[in-house]
Order: C-alpha cells, then sequence, then structure tokens
C-alpha cells in the first residue's frame, strides 16, 4: 500500500474512534440524567462515568441538536414526507430515541458514515432485541452499502466524501430529493480537508432544494483554549482542518451562503444556552452534580457553535433565532501590553496571593499537577531576577482553593475560605506571618487559628476578602462568593482586625447584586468591586464603590464611558486612580480579556490586549492570581491559571509573567 493511503488510512482510523469515545460520553451524561436516552447504552460495551464539565458539554451539544431536529419535525409536521440525513453518523441514537417519541411520523432517518463503523452498528442492532424492534419491515432487503434497511431507518456505509457514491446509494436507499430535509453534521466536516468539506456543503445544497443543514463544530482556534484544543486533536491524529479557512461565527456563515445555502444562523454555544434552554431546565441541569468549572464551562462552550442553514421558504422557518448584537464590546487601544515568562517553576489553579513586602509575594493554596495540598511557598525579587523558596508553616494551612489571602495594614496575612471539593467549603479564618530565614531556601510561616466573636459569615469560596477602614479603625470586608448549596452570595461582613470580631456596620444603598468570582480592591477607605458571575451564570459588570461615610459605608454605583466588558475570574488592582481588570472570562467573541483600564475619577475606560508572543505556551488567565509588585514600574506579575480544558486535557501556566503596564499609564 503507497505511504499516503497508509497516512489516509490512519487518519481515518483516528476519526472513527471519536465516535467511541463520543458516545462513551454521551451515555454518561444520560445516566446522571442530563438527558432521557435509553437506548446509548446498546451501543457502548463498557460504561465510564465522565467529570461533570464532560457531562455538561455533551448535555448542550445533545440540547442544541435535539432542538433544531425537533424545530424542523415541527415546521414539517404538514407535510406528507420529510427526512432526516445524517452525515458521519457514528453510533449516534436518535433515530430510535425519536422513534420511541413517536415523533417520526411520515419521515424516515438516513445515516452515512464509515463502511467499518456502519457495518459494527449493523451488527450491534441484529444482535440486540431492543433495537431490532425498533424497526418495522422496508419495502426492500439490505443491499450494497446499505447495511440496515426498515420502513423509517436506512444506515449506509460510504465515506461522506465520496460525493458521487453517496449519491447513489442515497438514491438507491430512497432519499426523496424533493420531501423537506434535515441534514446533520455533528463533529464531521472539521476532519476533512476543507475542499472536501465544502463540496459537502456544495452538494447538499443542490441535491436538496428543501433543506435544513444543522451543523455543531469547533471554533476559535487561535486563543489559548482553543490552543489546546487544536493540540489534542493534533495528538489523536485528527486534525481539525475547518478552523484554519473558518475560525469563527461569521466566517461559518459566510461559508454556507458562499456554498449555495439561502439563509444561515450561527450560534456559539454560551448563546445557545443561555437564551434558548429555559432557566428552569437550566437550574435542572445545574443541579444534577457538584460543580466548580465555571470558566472552563464557558470557554468550552465558546469554542463550539450550532449552525442551521436553509433552503427554501418552509425551512427558513425551521432556523435557529438570530443571537442578539452585543450590547457591550471592548473598546481596544492601538497598544498592547508586552508579557514576559519569568523562569521560575510554579504553577496552579485557584492560588491566593498576596504582597507581604516588597518584593516578596506568599502563595497559599491551589491545586497543580501533583493534586490539591497544603503548599504555601513565597516568591522573592532580588538582584538576579524571582525565585521561588519553600516554606514551612507552623500549622496545617490544609487543602484549599478559591480561597483570600489578604495583607493587613498592620503587618501578617489572614487566609478565609475556600474549599477542599465544591461539597466542602474551609471554615475559620488563619492569620499568617512570615518569619525570618530557616534552613537554606526555606522560610517560615507563623500560622495561628483566628478565634473570632460575633456572628461570621457564611462558608464560602470564590468571594473577596478586603481591607477597609472607618473612624480610624481597620477591619477586613469579606463579600459575595458561593457554597455548597448558594450558586451566589450577596452578603456582605466586616471582620475588626484589632478585637477579632465580627461586627454589623451600617450600609447604605443599593448593594451589588449576588455574585461570585468577582473582584475587590481596597479604594479610598473602602472598596471597589466588579464583575462576577450572577445565580444564573451570567457575567456581571460594574464597577461599583463601597464608600466611608461618617455613619458607616454607602455603596455608589459608577457609570463608565465606553462600558466595559462584563467578566469573571479576573484580578484587580488600583493604580494611581485607575482599576485594572486583568484577564478573565467573557462571553464576547472579540478574543480574551487582555487589561481594562478604567479611570475611577473621569469614569472612561480602554481595553488592552497583551502580546504574548513572548511565553511560549498558551497563556490562559483564569483561576490565576496576580500582584502589583512595584508601582513606580508598572509591573504586574501574574502566577498561575489554566483549567480543565474539557476533554482536551489540564493545562497550567508553567511560569509565572510579568506584564508591562507602561502603555496603560
Amino acid at each position: 500500500m503507497p505511504t499516503s493511503s497508509r497516512k489516509k488510512q490512519a487518519k481515518d482510523s483516528a476519526v472513527q474512534g471519536t465516535n467511541d469515545s463520543s458516545v462513551v460520553s454521551k451515555l454518561s451524561a444520560a445516566a446522571r440524567r442530563y438527558f432521557h436516552d435509553d437506548f446509548l447504552r446498546h451501543f457502548v460495551c463498557k460504561e465510564a462515568r465522565r467529570a461533570p464539565l464532560i457531562n455538561r458539554g455533551y448535555y448542550v451539544r445533545w440540547k442544541a441538536v435535539d432542538f433544531c431536529v425537533r424545530r424542523f419535525l415541527h415546521v414539517t409536521k404538514n407535510c406528507p414526507m420529510r427526512q432526516i440525513l445524517s452525515l458521519g453518523a457514528g453510533f449516534d441514537s436518535a433515530y430510535f430515541r425519536l422513534h420511541a417519541d413517536e415523533a417520526l411520523d411520515r419521515a424516515v432517518v438516513f445515516e452515512v458514515d464509515f463502511p467499518d463503523v456502519s457495518r459494527r452498528k449493523a451488527a450491534l442492532i441484529a444482535s440486540n432485541v431492543t433495537l431490532r424492534d425498533a424497526l418495522q419491515p422496508g419495502s426492500a432487503p439490505p443491499a450494497g452499502p446499505v447495511h440496515v434497511s426498515s420502513a423509517q431507518y436506512r444506515l449506509i456505509g460510504v465515506d461522506v466524501r465520496e460525493e458521487t457514491r453517496v449519491e447513489e446509494a442515497l438514491g438507491a436507499a430512497g432519499l426523496d430529493r424533493a420531501a423537506p430535509t434535515l441534514i446533520l453534521s455533528e463533529v464531521v466536516l472539521t476532519y476533512m480537508e476543507t475542499q472536501s468539506s465544502d463540496a459537502v456543503i456544495s452538494w447538499a445544497s443542490k441535491l436538496l432544494p428543501q433543506s435544513l443543514f444543522v451543523l455543531y463544530e469547533q471554533m476559535h482556534p487561535g486563543d489559548p483554549f482553543g490552543r489546546v484544543m487544536q493540540n489534542h486533536f493534533l495528538k489523536l491524529n485528527s486534525t481539525l482542518h475547518g478552523l484554519r479557512r473558518y475560525p469563527d461565527a461569521a466566517a461559518q456563515r459566510r461559508r454556507f451562503l458562499e456554498q449555495g445555502w439561502e439563509q444561515c444562523v450561527c450560534l456559539d454555544m454560551n448563546h445557545f444556552y443561555l437564551g434558548m434552554v429555559p432557566e428552569e431546565e437550566r437550574r435542572r441541569v445545574e443541579s444534577l452534580e457538584p460543580f466548580d468549572e465555571y470558566e472552563e464551562w464557558h470557554q468550552k462552550c465558546s469554542h463550539y457553535f450550532i449552525l442551521t442553514a436553509s433552503r427554501g421558504s418552509l425551512m427558513a422557518q425551521a432556523l435557529l433565532p438570530p443571537a442578539p448584537a452585543a450590547s457591550i464590546g471592548p473598546s481596544w487601544s492601538p497598544a498592547a501590553l508586552s508579557v514576559r515568562p519569568v523562569p521560575v517553576d510554579t504553577e496552579g489553579l485557584g492560588m491566593a496571593s498576596t504582597s507581604v513586602s516588597p518584593g516578596q509575594v506568599l502563595l497559599t493554596g491551589g491545586s497543580a499537577r501533583g493534586g490539591r495540598g497544603p503548599v504555601a511557598r513565597i516568591l522573592l525579587r532580588d538582584q538576579e531576577g524571582w525565585r521561588s523558596v519553600s516554606v514551612e508553616p507552623t500549622v496545617d494551612l490544609g487543602v484549599r482553593l478559591y480561597h483570600t489571602a489578604t495583607a493587613l495594614p498592620g503587618g501578617g496575612v489572614v487566609v478565609f475560605g475556600g474549599r477542599s471539593s465544591p461539597l466542602n467549603p474551609i471554615r475559620g479564618l488563619m492569620r499568617v506571618t512570615p518569619d525570618a530565614l530557616g534552613p537554606p531556601g526555606t522560610r517560615k510561616l507563623c500560622v495561628e487559628p483566628m478565634v473570632c466573636t460575633g456572628d461570621p459569615p457564611a462558608p464560602r469560596w470564590r468571594h473577596t476578602a478586603t481591607s477597609v477602614s472607618h473612624q480610624g479603625k481597620s477591619f477586613l470586608f469579606v463579600f459575595g462568593g458561593k457554597n455548597e448549596s448558594e450558586a451566589a452570595l450577596g452578603d456582605g461582613g466586616f471582620l475588626s482586625v484589632d478585637q477579632q470580631h465580627w461586627t454589623e456596620v451600617p450600609v447604605e444603598g443599593v448593594p451589588p447584586e449576588a455574585r461570585h468570582s468577582h473582584s475587590a480592591c481596597s479604594y479610598q477607605g473602602g472598596v471597589v468591586v466588579f464583575g462576577g458571575l450572577d445565580r444564573r451564570g451570567v457575567p456581571l459588570g460594574g464597577p461599583a464603590v463601597l464608600r466611608p461615610t461618617d455613619g458607616g459605608f454607602c455603596w455608589e454605583r459608577v457609570e463608565v464611558r465606553p462600558p466595559v466588558v462584563p467578566r469573571y475570574s479576573h484580578s484587580a488592582h488600583v493604580m494611581a486612580g485607575r482599576l485594572l481588570l486583568v484577564g478573565g472570562v467573557w462571553l464576547h467573541p472579540d478574543g480574551v480579556p487582555g487589561v481594562a483600564v478604567i479611570d475611577l475619577a473621569a469614569r472612561s475606560s480602554l481595553e488592552f490586549r497583551l502580546d504574548t508572543s513572548s511565553v511560549p505556551w498558551p497563556l490562559m488567565l483564569h483561576s490565576f492570581c496576580s500582584e502589583l509588585t512595584d508601582p513606580e514600574e508598572a509591573e504586574l506579575l501574574l502566577v498561575g491559571g489554566g483549567g480543565n480544558c474539557f476533554s482536551f486535557g489540564t493545562h497550567f501556566n508553567l511560569q509565572p509573567v510579568t506584564v508591562d503596564l507602561r502603555a496603560a499609564a
């Protein structure tokens, strides 16, 4: 066999392997009651439980495709004949599920896939009484590439790229070119060379004049998550070819219109989930499993889309509703901020950092490649640059993620909250003080549990804890967050640091709505808050300022022009009257957040992209921490970050990086 043929065969086999993985993941989601499907288990040899993030990802995929299929069946309910043509169907169970739901009146389902995949599926159907019973006798027995032929289901083994053979096989199987037809492709065309996938799209538009094309695929290959996603499929020998020429929703719409389709609507999965799935259904899904991977969930959804394209007036009625135009977009500066890696091996997700003195940053908690642990370390900067120093705590800080570590005006750090798992919040507070150097390369860390009186706020994580002052006294102001029973918290609490007492302090004004994963910075004796996720899982904007008054504090909303794109899981700092928002996650299609600069006096804003060309790995800026190490030098130190990138593996930022803020000063 020629080398080119062997390579093609190997790639085809790798693509076929994605079917086996996909059906196992779909079954995992169905078994956890994300959706109802009694037939998937008949196509899986061994069930495996996937992580909640993967279950949610396959739920939203299933929900989007099911929405489009049922919309098509509704629009065509009065037609004498309608068809579903699934390209690269794999072990999809849609026919059996729709048949059991009695949704296929006057409808025929055609499935096309590689001959080997179709033969395997036909054998599974033939050996399973439940699947066989769902097939009604057909007018003709299976022959040639038609492996199953019943009244409403035809399974065809042909390579989708072989246009002439596909057309001949469909004709032999009884496809009616004049009947309204839904053409379904779930993560199939992107594995083909672009010339081949474009040919399939064009061929379908010419062959079927009354048709709806439904496409579910990946997009946005160039940002950090997209790079991790592409690398994953490259390792599987399953290159995502379609991303090169069609990287986003606008390019996909142009593609279909240029290939003969009359109308086209493309939604990313964040728009679909938040706009097309009813809130009650979202609440049901979000209650099924403990979950705390919001960043990765939104990133996954922003990198997949559902598209509908139509031919004919009837099929135009089955299109997805178009996404509303973004009300707020980033106002980009022409300048970009330079980012450079720091040669120190420090990684982690969900850590907390605090600057304990000039050139000394304390890091606590988080999880890394070795798992979660009571890890603490100090980053020191000397004439040779940054280095990491081990820390020996006098009391075990315990496993904790998404906690806070707040420097106190009189010295020391208060560690509050966090979680060990989404069901186990950490209770109590610790006062931490770095001590003198111990053994070479090690520092002592004096850790004292704080016994506080008063009524403490509920245990939480993804909150903020900020130093504020009132009438000459210092307080720790805890705001927002979430816990195992509340999707987002909106309360606050004041801890008198000197008295170690949770104190009632009068607060006037309208407080910001409940949120978690927001930022809060000390500002003029009070706090400036920005962003976060609300109870519905929607990013919030801002800012809001908690200002000291004679009697206590008062909340004040700050209107900024232009408005800043809502975001969460970012970090923030106040420098010379400007609020800096660093990184994070937003739902806007225009790139990823860099650094937003808000002039709090002028109430103006500007977004700066990050120039990461000097960073040799994808720089993923969420679940990270940052410190303004030297305001005079206008430099930020970013540490940790990354995430569990759906089924593509966990990514860690390998080293800290610095951001040069001079262009934003």
